[in-house]
């Protein structure tokens, strides 16, 4: 039977680039970016609506200096060989670079405890993911083929227009890139180039004989939306030629609904073990003061999603806001 549950939408309030994941434990764990940028937290519920009433426990702070001490962004936690790596980009600095960008790289922690819950000091610092390019990169994901470790995330080519692309590389640790990165995607189609050339938000989710790597574009305002690439379960994933780009976003902003700037999602799958469900931060108004990156107001979203008759997702609308 179909997961007919309504969610509490915003799960939780002031949580960008979330990141749900549910573990063979039963529990859900979720991380994000705090509006701080300045450490990271998980928290765990037994179902999505308890992750808006459960504590988070801190587990890793910045750095008072060097590479891993400002603008903590985007974590996202995986379970491999039975233990716990977070990703995360961190920089040294606030200031742009040459080419105007901000100057992050990313990075893995690694705890090997049973439950993740732990202190501070349980968790070990892997360092910088190096991909063979020094420059602004960002968003690091994860997943499983073919039982190979692939690792997928954003990244600055000064040759390359825009912001940010998509590369994919295959792993030899969960902290070391095995090959060299492949681009699957860079900004060109118009509703990935407003305000800002970017790709960047990767997530990865294997149905229907297929993979679907969904991605964020433009600018971090109501313009933000998502795109998605689809491969052949049984493709070369490091073949660029293999993956299909859609030519048209597939979540974006429902103005009616208010609901404005969806996207830097993750998957997980509902109570009922069967369900679908899109992660996602989203914003109410447009009204932004300054940069949107340091409006706080992007929240955590999820709602369920299904399939259509070809395979593909059908991600719907933005839900509306439901709470009081």
């Amino acid at each position: 039977m179909a997961n007919t549950t309504q969610y509490t939408n915003p799960l939780i309030v002031q949580r960008a680039d979330p990141f749900i994941y549910k573990h063979t434990d039963g529990y859900y764990y979720f991380t994000a970016s705090v509006p701080a940028y300045n450490l990271i937290e998980i928290r765990r519920a037994r179902t999505l609506e308890g992750l808006a009433h459960a504590a988070p426990r801190t587990i890793w702070r910045k750095h008072e200096s060097g590479p891993m001490s400002q603008l903590i962004w985007a974590p996202e936690i995986h379970y491999i060989d039975g233990k716990w790596f977070i990703y995360f980009a961190a920089a040294e600095t606030t200031a742009f670079d040459k080419n105007g960008m901000f100057q992050h790289r990313m990075f893995c922690i690694e705890c090997d405890a049973e439950d993740p819950m732990v202190s501070e000091d349980d968790w070990i610092e892997r360092g910088q993911v190096e991909t063979g390019m020094d420059s602004f990169s960002l968003d690091a994901t994860c997943f499983e083929a073919n039982d190979k470790l692939y690792y997928v995330w954003a990244q600055k080519d000064p040759e390359i227009k825009g912001n940010s692309n998509l590369y994919i590389a295959e792993m030899s640790n969960p902290w070391t890139l095995k090959t060299k990165p492949v681009m699957l995607t860079k900004p060109e189609y118009e509703w990935e180039t407003r305000g800002f050339w970017v790709n960047e938000g990767p997530a990865v989710i294997h149905r229907n004989g297929r993979f679907f790597l969904t991605y964020s574009s433009s600018a971090t305002d109501e313009n933000y939306c998502m795109g998605m690439l689809t491969v052949d379960e049984n493709a070369d994933l490091l073949d660029a030629a293999n993956w299909h780009k859609s030519d048209e976003p597939v979540f974006q902003s429902d103005l009616a609904e208010h609901q404005f700037g969806p996207g830097h999602n993750s998957f997980t799958i509902a109570e009922d073990g069967q369900t679908d469900i899109l992660v996602y931060h989203c914003r109410d108004y447009t009204d932004i003061k300054g940069d949107p990156l340091y409006d706080p107001n992007r929240h955590t979203k999820v709602q369920s999603f299904t399939w259509n008759e070809d395979g593909t997702p059908n991600f719907g609308k933005p839900v509306p806001y439901n709470y009081e």
